[in-house]
C-alpha cells in the first residue's frame, strides 16, 4: 500500500509539473490541486491521517527552512531603496498590528484557547504568500511599484513572524507542561544565537561564492546546490549551538543575498525549484490532515473566524499602516486584500501540531487550517480578475507617478514561464560582479 501511494503522488508531481501551464490559466493552482489530492488519499483509506503529523516533522522543517531562507535571498537590501518607507510600513506597523488583531479575535472567538495558542494563531496567520497571488504580482498591467511591494512584504514577513510563532509554541508548550519544553527564557537565547549564526554563515557563503565566480572556480551547474547545501549549513549550525534554526535560516538568506552579488538570484533557481517540490508534499500533507479535521469540527464560528482574519485582520491594520504613504483609497485596499495565507502559515501549523500534541495543538492547527483553506480558494479565484480590473483603473490614470521599478522573482510552485517586466526594467547589474 505505501508503495501505491508513493507511485500516485509521485506521477501526480510529474502530471502538474507537464500541465500545470494550462491548469493554472483555470485557476486550479497546486495548493488546491495538492490539497485535495491529499483529502482523497485518505478518503479512499490509502494514508491514515491520524499517525501522519509524527512523520511530517522533517518534512515541514525542510520546507520551512528553504523557504525562509530563499524568500529573504530574493529581496537583496538594494532591493528595498526604493519605497523604503512603505516597505518599512507594512512590516514594522502592519504586520504587528496584524498580529495583535488577529490574537485579540482569537481569543474573543475561541474562549478554550490559552494566551499562548491564540498568539501562535495570530502569528501564524500574518505571513503572506506572493506564490498564492501569482496573478497579481506577475500581470505587468498592475503596477510595478504594487507588484514589488507585495512581492518584498511577503518575501520578509514570514521571517520577522517566526520568532513570534516559536515563542508562542515555547510559552504554550510551558504552560501546558509539555515535556522537554525550554521555556521562554531559553527560547528568546535561542532566538539571538539563531540570529547570529546565521547572518555570519549567510554572509560568509554569499562572498566566498562571489569571490570564487570572479576567479572562474564556481561549477555554474553545482552553485544552485551550494545555496541549498548553504542554507541548512545555516539550519543546522544554529541547531549545533543551541540556537534557533529557522531564524538562521532567515537571518541567513537575508546576508546571503547582500553579498552574493548579482548572480547570486540566478543561484536561487535549484534551491526555489528544490523547495517548490517540498512545497507540494506539504500541501498535500495538509489535505490529508486537515481537511478531514475541518470537515468534522467546521462551525459557523470558525468560518466567521476566517473570513475575519483575511479582511478587517489583515485590510484595517494594512490600510492605518499606509496612511500618508501616498497611495490612493484603490491601491491600499488591493494591497490590503492581496495577502493570501499559504506555505508559512501551514508549516506552522504542522510545528506547533507536532511540539505540542494533537490534544493541546487541535483547536488551533484547525484555526490556521480553516483560514488558509478559505485563503486559497478566495484569492485564487480573485486574483486574475481583480488584478485586471485595477490594472484597467492604474493605467487610466497615466504612467506611475514615481516612475517603474524593477520586478523581483516571485517563490512559486512550477508555472508557466513568461516576462512579469515592463520594458527597460530589468534588474540592475551589479557592477561589482564580474
Amino acid at each position: 500500500m505505501d508503495e501505491l501511494v508513493v507511485l500516485l503522488v509521485a506521477a501526480a508531481v510529474f502530471l502538474w509539473g507537464a500541465v500545470a501551464s494550462r491548469l493554472e490559466r483555470a485557476d486550479l493552482a497546486a495548493p488546491i490541486v495538492f490539497t485535495l489530492l491529499g483529502a482523497g488519499l485518505v478518503a479512499l483509506g490509502l494514508v491514515e491521517a491520524a499517525g501522519a503529523p509524527e512523520t511530517l516533522k522533517p518534512l515541514a522543517e525542510l520546507a520551512l527552512v528553504w523557504v525562509l531562507f530563499s524568500d529573504a535571498a530574493r529581496v537583496r537590501v538594494q532591493d528595498l531603496r526604493a519605497d523604503l518607507g512603505r516597505y518599512s510600513r507594512l512590516l514594522g506597523i502592519g504586520l504587528p498590528l496584524t498580529i495583535l488583531a488577529g490574537w485579540g479575535l482569537a481569543k474573543w472567538f475561541f474562549p478554550d484557547l490559552d494566551g499562548w495558542l491564540a498568539l501562535l494563531v495570530a502569528a501564524a496567520l500574518a505571513p503572506t504568500d506572493a506564490a498564492l497571488g501569482v496573478p497579481v504580482v506577475a500581470n505587468p498591467a498592475v503596477p510595478s511599484r504594487v507588484r514589488r511591494l507585495l512581492t518584498v512584504e511577503s518575501g520578509l514577513n514570514d521571517g520577522i513572524a517566526t520568532p513570534v510563532v516559536m515563542f508562542a509554541i515555547a510559552g504554550a508548550a510551558a504552560a501546558e507542561g509539555v515535556a522537554g519544553a525550554s521555556g521562554l527564557g531559553p527560547a528568546l537565547a535561542q532566538l539571538a544565537t539563531g540570529s547570529l549564526i546565521g547572518v555570519v554563515i549567510g554572509a560568509a557563503g554569499g562572498a566566498l561564492l562571489r569571490l570564487t565566480r570572479r576567479k572562474g572556480w564556481v561549477a555554474e551547474d553545482f552553485a544552485g546546490i551550494a545555496v541549498l547545501a548553504l542554507a541548512l549549513v545555516a539550519y543546522l549550525a544554529a541547531l549545533v549551538v543551541g540556537g534557533n534554526g529557522f531564524v538562521a535560516a532567515f537571518c541567513g538568506g537575508m546576508a546571503f543575498g547582500a553579498t552574493a552579488g548579482r548572480r547570486g538570484r540566478a543561484e536561487l533557481v535549484f534551491l526555489e525549484q528544490a523547495s517548490g517540490l517540498v512545497s507540494l508534499l506539504v500541501w498535500l500533507a495538509f489535505g490529508a490532515i486537515a481537511v478531514p479535521l475541518l470537515l468534522d469540527r467546521l462551525t459557523p464560528m470558525l468560518v466567521l473566524y476566517a473570513i475575519l482574519s483575511l479582511t478587517i485582520a489583515r485590510m484595517l491594520p494594512v490600510a492605518i499602516a499606509l496612511i500618508g504613504s501616498g497611495l490612493d483609497r484603490n491601491t491600499v485596499l488591493f494591497v490590503g486584500w492581496f495577502g493570501p495565507r499559504g506555505l508559512a502559515s501551514l508549516v506552522f501549523a504542522l510545528l506547533a501540531l507536532e511540539e505540542l500534541g494533537e490534544s493541546d495543538a487541535d483547536l488551533a492547527v484547525t484555526v490556521i487550517a480553516a483560514t488558509v483553506s478559505l485563503s486559497v480558494v478566495a484569492h485564487g479565484a480573485s486574483a486574475a480578475p481583480l488584478a485586471v480590473r485595477y490594472g484597467r483603473a492604474e493605467a487610466a490614470r497615466g504612467p506611475e507617478p514615481d516612475g517603474a521599478v524593477a520586478d523581483l522573482a516571485v517563490r512559486g510552485l512550477p508555472r508557466r514561464g513568461h516576462r512579469t517586466s515592463r520594458p527597460g526594467s530589468g534588474p540592475a547589474q551589479d557592477p561589482g560582479d564580474r
